[in-house]
């Protein structure tokens, strides 16, 4: 089809009132064109206080003399902090509005990130990473949200640029983050306090378009009404979408954690197993945006499930098989199984109908996924310790890809939650 939409995604955006088009049109297109801006912000703002982190993860742990344990402890924390925040994000939007809410998320990493370095103890440096873990939370499960209510005729396009704006901020905390604390004088607390100015960034717009439009900017979070009805877990779709959300977590925080390693095991370099780790990353980049624009133009969204876990199960094959002798193929195989990410938020916006479901849908995939997501890294180190070698965990990777497969194909069907989950008596 030429358009975008689907027959989930023909609801016109909800609005405050019925002025007439002609008196706001100015305003709004002004309003859309700042929106689309910080969607991006935001966006960017998603991954670096996570990434900068990992790669100055010994500097850290020397500077505030963290034991081992604990260090492991703060690379588990993100998806907890995103499972247990991310719930309170529907009912914090429909007090204040989404607009709102996201710009206090974009404020509480910029908090967090300021504070953090300097803290001079673990313990406080684990809580004001909460609170930037807590801005983020908030804000992922309500960027589709505003995407579905600013842009319901094109869900795709914008997913795809929000997506795409993720990665890069992902991929470039994880290139720059060491060579740029080397420029600037070798200081780790540096290195990490330089990203909290993209964070500041990003609150300028949303303060913005909070002043002048309104916490939503003249959209509603949605009647009390609807969201009396509609209960989120008694769809089949939502805990379908739910799990494959938390399977491609699950893949993708093994791929950053472990992949490198198992390079590096298989004899290629250090710095080779980077650059391998960073084209994974940064197959999210031209793909993030390719693949949401696809999915809206399809009736059900399987087929490319099913495409991106046979590119998934083919480079785990080769990871068994050849690790290093095919490393630069496996590794954009692997890149391209990890965009499952991207159809996962699309599915969000085009499985429910209106503002109110895509806010229930959206924080119940993502904190239950992100809950699913946490044991599995783990469990690969501990298989990798005790069997001695990566064959095992590799095994558990592929493994998990089939049921990631099914859940998807059927997440990806053309309904809607509200159909499953309306309340009883409901037409």
């Amino acid at each position: 089809m030429a358009s975008e939409e689907t027959p989930t995604m023909t609801q016109p955006p909800i609005r405050t009132e019925s002025a007439p088009e002609a008196k706001t049109a100015p305003t709004r297109a002004w309003a859309v064109r700042l929106m689309i801006v910080g969607i991006v912000l935001a966006a960017l703002n998603l991954r670096p206080a996570i990434t900068s982190l990992g790669a100055l993860l010994e500097e850290v742990r020397d500077g505030l003399g963290m034991s081992g344990s604990v260090a492991g402890l703060l690379t588990s924390v993100p998806p907890l902090c995103f499972a247990i925040f991310g719930v309170m994000a529907p009912r914090l939007a429909r007090r204040f509005g989404p607009g709102a809410v996201v710009c206090a998320g974009m404020a509480a990493i910029a908090a967090g990130l300021v504070i953090r370095p300097f803290t001079g103890s673990t313990v406080g440096f684990l809580v004001a990473s909460g609170l930037a873990l807590m801005g983020i939370a908030v804000s992922n499960v309500l960027m589709p949200v505003i995407v579905k209510r600013w842009f319901p005729d094109r869900v795709g396009s914008m997913t795809g640029l929000y997506s795409m704006a993720l990665a890069l901020g992902t991929s470039l905390a994880a290139a720059v983050t060491v060579p740029m604390t080397d420029a600037l004088g070798g200081n780790w607390k540096t290195g990490l306090v330089v990203w909290a100015a993209l964070a500041v960034a990003a609150v300028v717009p949303w303060v913005t378009l909070v002043r002048e439009r309104g916490a939503e900017g003249g959209i509603t979070v949605g009647t009390s009404q609807q969201d009396d009805g509609l209960r989120i877990t008694r769809s089949r779709t939502a805990w379908a979408l739910a799990v494959f959300f938390g399977l491609q977590a699950t893949a993708a925080y093994i791929t950053m954690g472990w992949m490198a390693q198992i390079f590096r095991d298989a004899g290629v370099s250090a710095g080779t197993a980077g650059v391998l780790l960073a084209v994974t990353m940064a197959m999210g980049v031209p793909l993030a945006f390719v693949i949401p624009r696809l999915a809206t133009r399809l009736p059900s969204q399987g087929p490319i499930v099913v495409a991106l876990g046979v590119c998934g199960l083919a480079g785990y094959a080769g990871l068994y098989l050849a690790p290093s002798g095919g490393a630069w193929a496996w590794a954009v195989l692997l890149g391209i199984s990890n965009c499952a990410f991207p159809l996962a938020l699309t599915m969000v916006g085009m499985r429910a109908r209106t503002g109110t479901g895509v806010a229930k849908l959206s924080a119940f995939a993502q904190s239950t996924g992100y809950l699913i997501s946490i044991p599995g890294p783990l469990l690969v180190g501990v298989l990798y310790q005790h069997s001695g070698g990566w064959g095992v965990p590799i095994a558990l990777m592929a493994a998990l890809m089939v049921p990631q497969i099914v859940v998807g194909v059927i997440a990806g069907r053309n309904r809607t939650v509200e159909d499953e989950a309306a309340p009883a008596g409901a037409v």
